[in-house]
């Protein structure tokens, strides 16, 4: 089976009897209380980093005849569902610091 959205699904689903994902302190489920904005991007940059790696090593594998179709697919479908994820977040990112830079001060 395919992983949802990668590390985000992965932050999210922490809670599963949780409608919202967040805990009771406000802070999605999964994600230390304490952690900054800018390192809980960072990690899941690192994390579809690391994803896209893993497909790429996996195709390589399959290669050399050491893996599978089905092992590179699943791999290859999950690299594109973390890219998709963290091109979707960079887009938000972009789109919240464009309208806080449109406020007037």
């Amino acid at each position: 089976m395919i992983s949802g959205v990668g590390a985000i699904n992965q932050i999210l689903s922490k809670d599963a009897g949780s409608v919202t994902g967040m805990s009771p302190t406000g802070a999605p489920t999964g994600v230390n209380a304490g952690q900054s904005f800018a390192e809980m991007v960072s990690d899941v940059a690192e994390r579809t980093i690391g994803t896209l790696q893993t497909a790429e090593q996996t195709s390589v594998k399959a290669l050399q005849g050491d893996a599978d179709m089905r092992q590179v697919a699943d791999a290859v479908m999950n690299a594109e569902q973390s890219l998709q994820a963290a091109v979707a977040i960079r887009d938000k990112i972009v789109t919240a610091y464009l309208e806080v830079s449109r406020m007037a001060i």
